[in-house]
């Protein structure tokens, strides 16, 4: 009797499985609410304005069964379970982060190969006893609460650290005595903070917040007493479309504020404030259209800057004579710009990028060259971390066939070596990494960087994954990425370039790809995969792409603007809605990079590469999956809503739009290994299966 009831169960099993996906061969019924707005005299209509409230019962049912819909897809991802058993032979490793000194003690995080979530320890000396500080496994049951290491007090006896709720960019933030074990009294509650140092007395710290209406305001607290006598500092008069930062320099005697006009804004202004006697607010830089950082070294201040210098330069002033007429340059601007800066060992270690591979330079305090630090090859990585007094620091390195490691740099001998290499199962001799250059619509010279296996056949029907982000002078270098190893191993390619919006080339590279030019990158993007199928790499049939947050409204115009190019479009925590996005969260900080619909100018070509206002019926789409959650506090998760229901009820055929959705991830990687290892599978899979790759592939 045992064979007929084992076939009738399985019968019965395949049968559920039928009528389940049966149920779902079309979106779920999503209904339409017309909202029209009028801007500037046109109007605007909108039929998932409904979508846009987050915890309505209507929009917590539609999410219920979108989830099944894309669920109910999952037996076609073929390749699901051979991607993730890879995977988690890719990630679940032993993993370290550079150690950096506070006092006598080194502080560093761990995630070992069983563990779910990074945890942070200190070591006694540089060979010394190692002390357990945090270990969020002990803090969920499901791992989606993690703990993290924010700031360590000059002598490394105090630690402030931050307790995050799922995915969401607000944290809490508690204080350790790292001597007994036992946490300060004082909590932060959960907020957006932009910097926390404690001063050298360990008295005190001072920390920038977000305030009600989005502005932020920079603070004193002393321990002990109530949050609400905490003493003003900065702030006043800058609105949500400002940043507001400040940090205690590494001697704790100055405090250096900075006033960023929007995320990746051209505009920045310096100020700094003598904290060894709470002395004034001195005005470093101010109404000056430029950006500007600062390093308070000593009597020092090296300041970064852009005035008048697209790549990059560096100046320093006597503290005591901060102001702009008593500055002089130290590291004139180069060919190349530069993309990091760091004072360690009493020497400049400034990181250029030179076609998008990174070169570090060595120059004294007064600038004078002093060679370059050797990095291993072609690839991302090399700013080195350390104090201007120590004699050592550590940097990394990686490339899209080499997994990311960390070296040691001595600074006496100018040597590096491995400090720590994680055991990762991959052979990246197999695999070929080089950079080729293309012609924009505009006659832009653009680099992007391929990685496939090598002996690859060029005849135009390989698998290949294109990405890329083009924004707020971000930079897209060559990195090691387990998802990119599983899809070389597949046989496909990784193709990356170096969109305009970044700062690969410097603040006009940037410039040309934000406000009115922001088209330049969409038309970067539409070059690169022109070429890879001309070149023969490719066809549209086999070609999917890839881009997230700012990349995710990349992606997404590109599914308006050239769906005739694509495949399957892999889209998350996107902007789609441009004439709303200023609305929400954290929207009013990119105003400076993407400008507003409220303004006249601004709309018009906002309104022209808007995702969610071109999509057009009688388009023939590529298929699409949408990746959000509640936990997105950064980017509002009601785009991928949106922009799911309305490509649901315009594209006509079986092509699947779909929503993969989750209650508490958000915009920052924070969540459990497992949990990542299951989302880059279900990805992956479904990628794959839009291309028609096998994976393993069968002989």
């Amino acid at each position: 009797m045992r064979r007929p009831i084992n076939r009738i169960v399985l019968t019965l099993l395949s049968l559920s499985l039928l009528l389940a996906q049966a149920a779902f061969a079309a979106p779920p019924e999503t209904k339409m609410e017309l909202v029209t707005d009028t801007l500037h005299g046109v109007a605007i209509p909108d039929s998932y304005r409904w979508l846009e409230d987050q915890k309505s019962p209507a929009t917590r049912d539609w999410l219920t069964r979108e989830m099944a819909y894309t669920e109910s897809f999952y037996p076609k991802f073929t390749a699901l379970d051979g991607i993730k058993n890879r995977l988690t032979k890719l990630l679940r490793i032993d993993r370290v982060s550079a150690p950096f000194r506070c006092g006598q003690r080194y502080f560093f995080t761990r995630r070992n190969s069983d563990q779910e979530l990074w945890t942070t320890w200190c070591r006694e000396g540089k060979d010394g006893k190692e002390q357990l500080l945090l270990d969020p496994h002990t803090m969920s049951k499901d791992f989606r609460t993690s703990a993290d290491m924010m700031e360590v007090s000059d002598d490394g006896k105090i630690m402030a650290y931050t307790i995050r709720q799922g995915g969401q960019d607000e944290t809490a933030v508690h204080f350790r005595n790292i001597d007994t074990g036992a946490d300060l009294p004082d909590v932060f509650p959960p907020n957006v903070y932009f910097g926390m140092s404690i001063t050298k007395d360990g008295k005190g710290c001072y920390y920038v917040k977000r305030i009600e209406g989005g502005a932020s305001r920079a603070y004193y607290h002393e321990f002990g007493q109530p949050l609400e006598t905490d003493k003003y500092i900065f702030g006043e008069g800058y609105g949500p479309e400002q940043i507001v930062g400040a940090g205690l320099s590494e001697d704790r005697r100055t405090l250096m504020i900075q006033v960023s006009y929007g995320a990746g804004g051209s505009k920045s202004e310096l100020f700094i404030k003598d904290a060894t006697k709470d002395g004034p607010i001195v005005t470093v830089v101010k109404g000056v259209d430029a950006i500007f950082s600062g390093t308070p070294i000593g009597d020092k201040l090296y300041i970064q800057t852009n005035l008048n210098a697209p790549n990059w330069k560096v100046m320093v002033t006597d503290l005591a004579k901060p102001t702009q007429e008593n500055w002089r340059d130290v590291v004139p601007e180069a060919a190349s710009p530069i993309e990091g800066l760091t004072f360690v060992g009493g020497k400049i270690f400034v990181n250029y990028l030179e076609d998008v591979v990174n070169k570090v330079k060595i120059f004294g305090p007064n600038g004078e060259p002093q060679g370059e630090l050797a990095l291993p090859g072609l690839g991302s990585g090399g700013t080195l971390s350390g104090r201007w007094d120590d004699q050592e620091g550590y940097y990394s390195f990686t490339t899209f066939n080499l997994p990311g490691s960390i070296y040691k740099y001595d600074i006496a001998s100018g040597k590096s070596e491995v400090w720590f290499k994680p055991d990762v199962p991959f052979q990246g001799d197999n695999f070929e990494v080089k950079q080729v250059w293309y012609n924009s619509k505009d006659g832009t010279k653009v680099p992007m960087f391929l990685a496939y296996r090598k002996g690859l056949v060029l005849d135009g029907n390989n698998p290949t994954y294109l990405t890329g982000y083009g924004g707020f002078n971000v930079s897209s270098g060559a990195y090691f990425s387990s998802v990119y190893a599983i899809w070389m191993e597949a046989g496909g390619v990784v193709a990356s370039p170096a969109l305009r919006g970044g700062g690969e080339f410097g603040e006009k590279w940037h410039k040309d790809g934000m406000l009115d030019k922001k088209q330049n990158v969409f038309d970067d993007f539409i070059g690169a995969a022109e070429w890879l199928i001309a070149n023969k790499y490719t066809n549209p049939k086999r070609l999917a792409i890839m881009g997230g947050s700012n990349g995710g409204l990349l992606v997404g115009a590109m599914l308006t603007q050239r769906p005739d190019l694509f495949k399957a479009i892999v889209c998350w925590n996107p902007l789609l809605d441009m004439l709303r996005y200023h609305r929400l969260l954290m929207g009013p900080y990119w105003i400076s990079e993407y400008g507003s619909a409220d303004s006249a100018s601004q709309f018009s070509y906002l309104r022209a590469y808007s995702p969610y206002q071109n999509v057009k019926k009688g388009v023939k789409y590529p298929s699409v999956m949408f990746i959000s959650g509640d936990g997105d506090t950064r980017v509002d998760p009601m785009h991928a809503r949106k922009m799911t229901a309305l490509m649901q009820a315009t594209v006509t055929d079986d092509t699947p739009i779909l929503l993969y959705y989750d209650m508490k991830s958000g915009h920052v990687g924070t969540n459990p290994l497992g949990k990542t290892i299951t989302d880059n599978s279900i990805q992956l899979a479904y990628v794959m299966w839009q291309l028609g790759v096998e994976y393993p592939a069968k002989n």
